[in-house]
């Protein structure tokens, strides 16, 4: 055997006793849940059901740790503003901290009025299609991430209790103007998030990154977006991370956030000031100054995140809690303290062993990220979700940091394709003998240029007078070459697929694990 043979063997046996130990890992935290469960409620008379359903939303905590908190941290880690390690400790500690101190204490168990319980008179009917609920959407998110693709984890517990419901009460149970209006935010969430993202960045770059001193621009335009996003995200925490503590109006809301924001902009403005003399003066000195920014921008929407999506994992848990324990299951139920702090220590543990997939993808894999990029990506995000709110859309989370992050590399590519028609019309405006080797070498070298150097460059073609004529043919072979693709495509086929059918194949999962669950459970 060869050696390069031998190492191959090694590296593949390495990643499986690196994929056994995350599964392994994985396995005894859903083992510790079922021993504490079993033990607390052995006096019910069907505690198993009790233990399962606890299983059940452990498993669905996990793959919500492991699918959507990427949406977080993978800008930052992408913009190498902090490291995996870093993004992932930051992550599960604010996560955990937001499920257990502001994840409410009461939670509707139907998400969104998806269905009527009403229509469920069995109690254990009820159970059941919670049970099948959460499976249905834990299934597909460990699929989706298996696959790569970051969904909403939201919409897939939407899928689930419709599935399970429809499965169990017919067609009627549904609200079907709730699934319309979710609908219609796969298209609204991602297309905001990435126009508001696109604007943030342009924005600078029109302010900043195309001025001749980026760092003296910086130093009056930084701290000005450092404090929209303070109070972006102070009104985002009011209103959704807060809000389930202590009642805050949305005026309420907006003025604590500016207040943050001002005094923010105070403390922000004499820092960058003494830090703009040891920057470099080009796009990468400017980009330092977003670093603190994206490390508290990950931690606050991890919190904001924890205290949110965590009654995907344990609200139903917790209706099916009530319903054994005290037999109402009602729409509304309150969520235990031990409910919360599986679901809190089911994210972190999903994020530890399985988010770095997801973290990289949505950080590196579809468009490069710098920290200027990621910033606007940030802010972009907690404005969307602001903003839905008062209008009362249920939009996703994870719908708008990737359609921000998609956003932002769409208007690179057409800043770069603008740009490129530059090119072309300076090229056309000069006569004589071409010298298309030169030409060509010029433009490859403008083609991977930052934006701050594309101007100078362009005055160097002017310079080549009679140089830079080349013929039609050469203008096409040369734009065909300056046209290129800064989103991935197959990145975006991907996501936008599995957005697709989140709904529909949570639901039929559900539907199915209700049947199995009705078939063993009557006699």
């Amino acid at each position: 055997m060869q050696v390069r043979d031998y190492l191959k063997i090694e590296k593949a046996t390495n990643l499986s006793r690196s994929e056994v130990g995350r599964l392994g890992s994985a396995v005894i935290f859903v083992v510790i849940v079922m021993i504490y469960t079993g033990n607390k409620f052995a006096h019910i008379e069907q505690s198993y059901l009790l233990v399962a359903a606890a299983v059940i939303g452990a498993y669905m905590a996990i793959n919500i740790g492991a699918n959507d908190v990427a949406n977080n941290v993978g800008p930052a880690v992408g913009s190498f503003a902090i490291s995996l390690t870093g993004a992932i400790v930051i992550a599960a500690i604010f996560e955990a901290a937001g499920a257990i101190i502001a994840g409410g204490e009461v939670v509707g168990t139907v998400k969104k009025g998806i269905i009527d319980p009403a229509t469920i008179n069995d109690p254990n009917v009820f159970v059941w299609v919670m049970m099948g609920a959460l499976m249905g959407a834990a299934i597909w998110l460990n699929a989706a991430t298996w696959l790569g693709a970051p969904v909403s984890t939201t919409h897939s517990i939407v899928g689930g209790v419709m599935g399970a419901g429809i499965a169990a009460a017919g067609w009627d149970i549904v609200n079907w103007d709730s699934m319309g209006k979710i609908a219609l935010s796969w298209v609204v969430s991602p297309v905001t998030g990435g126009i508001i993202a696109a604007a943030f960045l342009f924005a600078l770059k029109r302010m900043v990154f195309f001025k001749p001193d980026p760092v003296t621009a910086a130093e009056r335009v930084v701290p000005v977006m450092i404090g929209i996003m303070a109070w972006a995200f102070t009104t985002y925490l009011c209103l959704k991370g807060f809000g389930k503590i202590v009642k805050i109006g949305f005026p309420t809301a907006l003025m604590v956030g500016f207040v943050v924001a001002a005094i923010t902009w105070v403390i922000v403005t004499p820092m960058i000031r003494r830090a703009a003399p040891n920057l470099s003066a080009d796009r990468d000195g400017v980009n330092r100054l977003f670093t603190l920014p994206l490390i508290f921008s990950a931690a606050l929407l991890s919190f904001a995140h924890g205290a949110n999506d965590v009654a995907n994992a344990v609200g139903p848990l917790a209706g099916v809690v009530d319903v054994l324990t005290e037999g109402d299951g009602g729409a509304k139920v309150a969520i235990p303290i031990w409910v919360m702090v599986i679901g809190a220590l089911g994210i972190s543990v999903g994020l530890a062993l399985f988010g770095p997939k997801l973290i990289r993808t949505v950080g590196t894999e579809i468009t490069e990220l710098d920290r200027a990029r990621a910033f606007c990506i940030a802010l972009s995000a907690a404005i969307t979700v602001i903003v839905a709110s008062q209008l009362g859309m249920p939009i996703s989370s994870t719908h708008v940091a990737l359609g921000a992050v998609f956003g932002v590399g769409f208007l690179r590519e057409f800043l770069e394709q603008r740009m490129s028609r530059v090119v072309e019309k300076v090229l056309a405006t000069h006569e004589g003998e071409p010298d298309f080797e030169k030409t060509e070498e010029v433009l490859r070298t403008f083609q991977n240029a930052p934006p701050e150097d594309k101007r100078r460059l362009l005055d160097e073609l002017k310079k080549m007078g009679p140089e830079a004529v080349i013929s039609a043919a050469q203008r096409k072979e040369l734009r065909k070459a300056l046209k290129r693709q800064l989103v991935k495509r197959t990145a975006l086929l991907k996501i936008v697929s599995a957005w697709i059918i989140t709904v529909p194949v949570s639901a039929l999962l559900a539907a199915m694990f209700y049947f199995a669950l009705r078939g063993i459970m009557l006699p």
